[in-house]
């Protein structure tokens, strides 16, 4: 690993070690209390908790700081169909813990970065200028985007370069979200920041009446691991002691609401940790929304899950609570995450959770299938996809533009109870079944990430294209993709 040590405080431990640790706590029950898909762990990483060099962070006292909402960036210039905006990628202290500042890596000096809020048929041109001493790629998470402007991990902007990547948007509404995509290096800036929202509306969202507004709250949760002076501490494929929960870059804050319907936007924008989130005391929510928006219809749970890059939206009754309620958000493994405290509405509440949503697209007829099986190798501590590590040189799937195929992605876990996820580029799939069962209904929607737990096998469907080049797919939780764990296909 590369050491920064007046950003990130970096060590470096053997996978193996790593992963052999997780797997023995895991044999031990660690993680008794996982939500389906059965064989995956809900909320830990069993293959991935280390015995680092021991820090101790200051405590923070629970929901005593306010969740920020990051701030939506304005475009430089705007002529046609066309918005242009400007980041840099640049370090800076910003306060995480109370009265401390941290040095972190950040798009326009915020972390999390600043949201774009863009429009379906309005192409976004953004220019990414690196002022960070280090090379790094930006990749629009979920965007149908040319290969040029797609993020590939070979492709980064030198220090003190700019790029400019051209958005179309030529797809429906949904939450994405923006980050670094530098090979060998992604784990490391997302880590120390380099995320933020890109919020993509169209009309057919806009008639349904939606929470909208200050009442449309997008939420990136990720965990963190400080040290005794409240430095961010990086240790490739520790899971162990990311023990601090940051919503909107705060530990566990509170955030206050009106006694009215909210829609939350939800990001999982950890390296390694999956969320299995419970809002009150079993509370009832509307899941309208996945990875690639809208669903058919809303879904009622009581729980959700999201391994690192799903996004899941969900709409919230703060009515149904009475005024002075302070309602917590908890996480299965981590505990208290946030805490919406519900107040007045000062305005009548108009928005709605229609029965129907949105079309989902049909599925076309697939002309070709491919196997994909995730696997960790003990013995080089490396981790795979069909056997083989990454290599830019090599095209590991062609495809013809246009062409629909099913893949069949399988966790080949072997002794070591390690989870896995799934993320291609360029398109979005649909979620055929997981290990012959049906998706439950917050998968079955349109979906550009999938969790494959260990010993799972999960079947997808996508039309490649519309645009031809090289493009990757990974695992997201992304200290794997990190230390290997991706491909590329070049769509032809």
């Amino acid at each position: 690993m590369v050491s920064r040590r007046n950003v990130i405080v970096s060590a470096t431990a053997g996978v193996a070690a790593l992963v052999a640790a997780g797997a023995a706590g895991a044999a031990r029950g660690k993680d008794a209390d996982a939500a389906p898909p059965a064989a995956a762990p809900a909320t830990g990483h069993p293959g991935h908790t280390g015995h680092a060099v021991p820090v101790a962070a200051r405590a923070v006292a629970p929901f005593s700081v306010r969740m920020p909402v990051p701030k939506v960036l304005k475009p430089q210039s705007t002529k046609g169909d066309t918005d242009v905006y400007a980041i840099t990628a640049k370090k800076a202290k910003v306060e995480i813990l109370p009265g401390t500042r941290t040095e972190v890596l950040t798009y326009a000096g915020m972390f999390p970065g600043p949201t774009l809020r863009v429009r379906t048929g309005r192409t976004a041109v953004v220019k990414h200028t690196n002022d960070l001493g280090m090379g790094t790629v930006a990749h629009l998470h979920g965007g149908v985007t040319p290969a040029g402007s797609d993020g590939f991990p070979m492709d980064t902007v030198a220090p003190g370069k700019s790029r400019e990547y051209t958005y179309p948007n030529q797809q429906r509404a949904a939450t994405l979200w923006y980050h670094d995509h530098a090979h060998h290096m992604e784990a490391e800036h997302v880590y120390g920041g380099l995320a933020g929202f890109y919020l993509i509306d169209d009309p057919a969202q806009d008639s349904l009446r939606l929470p909208s507004g200050d009442y449309d709250i997008p939420i990136m949760l990720r965990d963190a691991r400080f040290d005794e002076k409240g430095r961010l501490v990086f240790q490739l494929h520790d899971f162990e002691h990311r023990n601090t929960i940051l919503a909107n870059g705060k530990p566990q804050p509170y955030f206050p609401v009106a006694a009215r319907r909210y829609r939350l936007r939800f990001v999982n924008a950890s390296n390694l940790r999956t969320f299995t989130l419970r809002l009150g005391k079993d509370t009832q929510v509307a899941q309208i929304a996945s990875d690639g928006g809208l669903l058919a219809a809303p879904a009622a749970v009581r729980s959700w899950r999201m391994t690192p890059g799903e996004r899941i939206e969900v709409v919230v009754d703060f009515s149904r609570f009475k005024v002075g309620s302070k309602v917590v958000l908890t996480d299965a493994e981590a505990g208290p995450v946030m805490r919406f405290d519900v107040g007045r509405s000062a305005t009548p509440d108009t928005s709605r959770v229609p029965d129907r949503l949105s079309t989902i697209p049909a599925l076309p007829a697939a002309t070709g299938k491919r196997k994909i099986v995730l696997s960790f190798d003990p013995v080089r501590n490396r981790f795979l996809i069909n056997g083989k590590q990454f290599d830019q040189k090599r095209v590991d799937a062609e495809i013809k533009r246009g062409t629909t195929e099913i893949w069949t992605l399988t966790n080949d876990a072997g002794n070591f109870a390690v989870p896995h996820n799934f993320h291609p580029h360029l398109v979005q799939f649909r979620v055929l079944d997981r290990n012959g069962r049906p998706p439950a209904p917050a998968e079955a929607g349109v979906k550009d990430t999938v969790a494959v737990g260990p010993g799972e096998t999960v079947r997808l469907q996508a039309t490649f294209g519309p645009y031809t080049g090289r493009y990757a797919y990974h695992c997201h939780m992304i200290d794997h993709s990190s230390s290997g764990m991706m491909a590329q296909m070049k769509i032809v």
